[in-house]
């Protein structure tokens, strides 16, 4: 029986983890034993999150959150080290390229336990972002190099990674949006009680520290998105606790709540409902982007750069930096009028069943 340590701590590493632990679950020669470290520390991780995704709670929890990059991942390390002693597995099982991905990923090379690495060779180009720096460090000493793309894998090859390391499975947020998204419909849910109609809506996230932190971008989204709800059609922004606060401290809280429907962070089930049914997507987020593309849901980003250049290619993603409010105004009307092109870049849906395969051999 082979063990498997999976570190998550990021809310949607749990909703990747959802799919692949499940697979694991079908495989006689695999156990898992799930930690949790705490980086994303909400109630909206609560028992009942798990519950919607059909997952067992973390055997380990290690409420860590809050501090720098430097000092959580340090944290992360010395309690992640402490689990794998205890539990002796055989890998090391890690998603992404948050801090908890970091951490788990140090911890299991210390101490000479192989890595398996799910999302592996996604490339920003962007030294800056602190997830550049923890993907890159976590591929170069992962035994298992889970691709979910074409370009992923050749990045990887670019960087001098031996073929034999990488196994391109697909992307396994495609698994979840055809396993979760077969159970939304339009009919109740969120929808229902914030009274919109399906199609007839634009959902917002932003809540990226390159966006939030800096004044001019900031207040530039905010502008843009009040324009929006007041012209074209209604916004729903499932409001990040720490935006905002930080709009509350840029005096730009209420000036919003005016024009754009804020709401508290939501459950798994009705963000794939408020995904699935809206009119456009916009976000800073890496995780949205793609989900957007699963329901056939056209996506405007407000980063500088995606990993997601796949779909900035086909047009279902438009890229644009919101350092000038003009430039995102036009790319949202181009987006609700575009048309993109039919593309499958993330595989067929089993990347979790190749994965747990792969781990047994």
């Amino acid at each position: 029986m082979k063990k498997i340590l999976t570190v998550l701590g990021a809310r949607p590493q749990f909703i990747k983890a959802s799919v692949v632990s499940s697979e694991i679950a079908r495989h006689p020669g695999l156990t898992e034993v799930v930690v949790h470290t705490g980086q994303h520390f909400d109630n909206n991780m609560s028992e009942i999150f798990f519950q919607e995704l059909g997952m067992s709670p973390p055997m380990h929890q290690l409420d860590i959150h809050g501090g720098s990059h430097g000092e959580m991942t340090g944290r992360m390390l010395v309690e992640v080290e402490r689990v794998i002693k205890t539990e002796s597995p055989d890998v090391v099982l890690v998603y992404g390229d948050t801090n908890s991905t970091l951490a788990g990923t140090l911890a299991a090379c210390k101490l000479h336990v192989p890595v398996a690495h799910v999302e592996a060779g996604l490339r920003s180009f962007n030294m800056r972002m602190p997830e550049e720096v923890n993907r890159i460090l976590t591929d170069r000493v992962s035994d298992w190099l889970f691709t979910p793309t074409d370009s992923a894998t050749r990045n990887l090859l670019g960087e001098g990674t031996k073929p034999e390391r990488i196994i391109q499975v697909g992307d396994v947020m495609y698994d979840v949006a055809l396993h979760h998204g077969a159970r939304v419909m339009e009919e109740g849910g969120i929808l229902a009680r914030l009274n919109m109609m399906p199609k007839y809506y634009i959902l917002a996230t932003i809540h990226r520290a390159e966006n939030t932190d800096d004044p001019q971008r900031l207040r530039n989204i905010i502008n843009a998105l009040s324009q929006i709800a007041s012209e074209l059609m209604p916004i729903v922004w499932p409001l990040h606790p720490r935006t905002r606060q930080t709009l509350r401290n840029e005096g730009l809280l209420d000036h919003l709540s005016k024009t754009v429907v804020l709401i508290d962070p939501v459950g798994y089930l009705d963000m794939v409902q408020l995904e699935k049914y809206a009119a456009l997507v916009m976000t800073d987020s890496g995780g949205v982007q793609k989900e957007a593309f699963f329901h056939k849901v056209p996506c405007v980003t407000l980063r500088d750069e995606t990993e997601w250049v796949e779909l900035v290619e086909a047009g279902w993603n438009h890229l644009v930096s919101p350092y000038h409010i003009s430039d995102l105004l036009r790319i949202v009307q181009k987006a609700l009028q575009s048309r993109p092109e039919p593309v499958t870049p993330y595989g067929t849906g089993q990347a979790a069943a190749a994965i747990a395969s792969a781990l047994v051999g």
